[in-house]
């Protein structure tokens, strides 16, 4: 089926009692490709080490901005290193602004999206951002960058969509778009042509329906694509070969 998952977290809890089964069995339902997005330093690593293991798996490393808290002054140097050291690892991600939980701290979490977007940049590397709540700031802050990457998980409106794709970036949809209230997302998806599309679980979370509210995997990108292949007027594999390969651009994966 050739799906290429652009956003997963398989280092989260959520998979800790069957993780390497289910790393083992992905390939044949179809899955070819997996990106692991990271939230932090540890599960950066711990990405990398299965990027290792599994010859169909990516890596990301980053720092969320909800992780920022628990981040040590030296986090640049430590993600730079790990670029070196893992030629799997192909973009910086997952960074960003969210603004969605009471108490957070816009300051610092634009400081380390800017640290994060530099660092990009000096590694030539994609970014891979979240933007929740924060919409007007992320794309002012992407605007000044204009990084190469993916806005990941879109929530945001059609208008917003436009703006991020005159900066060259690509939009990742997960399984919002199956679900009874998706009137944004779908009309959002309207706007963003085939060759910016990407699609992504962001598993354990976001499963599409008529899984919603289980944990989400890869597989599962096949009930997406088929929402999204309807809005866009091809058939469902059309929508994953060509998703595929957009993400192979964007992630330089030969």
């Amino acid at each position: 089926m050739n799906i290429f998952d652009t956003h997963a977290h398989y280092a989260d809890r959520a998979f800790d009692a069957d993780r390497e089964q289910m790393l083992e069995e992905l390939p044949g339902k179809g899955v070819k490709l997996v990106m692991l997005a990271a939230s932090g330093l540890d599960d950066s690593a711990e990405n990398m080490r299965l990027a290792q293991m599994y010859g169909y798996i990516y890596a990301a490393v980053g720092v969320h901005p909800e992780s920022i808290d628990e981040t040590p002054a030296d986090y640049t140097d430590r993600l730079r290193e790990m670029t070196a050291f893992e030629p799997k690892i192909k973009a910086i991600g997952e960074i960003g602004l969210d603004y969605h939980y009471e108490g957070y701290d816009r300051d610092a979490q634009i400081r380390f999206f800017r640290e994060q977007l530099e660092l990009a940049a000096e590694l030539d590397m994609p970014v891979i951002v979240h933007s929740r709540d924060a919409a007007e700031d992320t794309v002012d802050i992407l605007r000044e960058y204009r990084p190469r990457g993916v806005v990941h998980c879109f929530s945001g409106s059609a208008e917003t969509a436009r703006e991020i794709l005159k900066l060259g970036m690509y939009i990742g949809f997960t399984g919002v778009l199956t679900f009874k209230n998706a009137k944004k997302a779908l009309r959002a998806l309207e706007a963003v042509p085939l060759d910016r599309l990407l699609m992504e679980t962001d598993c354990p979370y976001m499963a599409p329906e008529p899984f919603r509210g289980k944990r989400s995997d890869s597989s599962m990108i096949a009930y997406t694509a088929a929402k999204a292949a309807e809005v866009k007027g091809i058939t469902k594999q059309e929508l994953i070969d060509i998703t595929c390969r957009n993400g192979m651009t964007m992630y330089g994966i030969d």
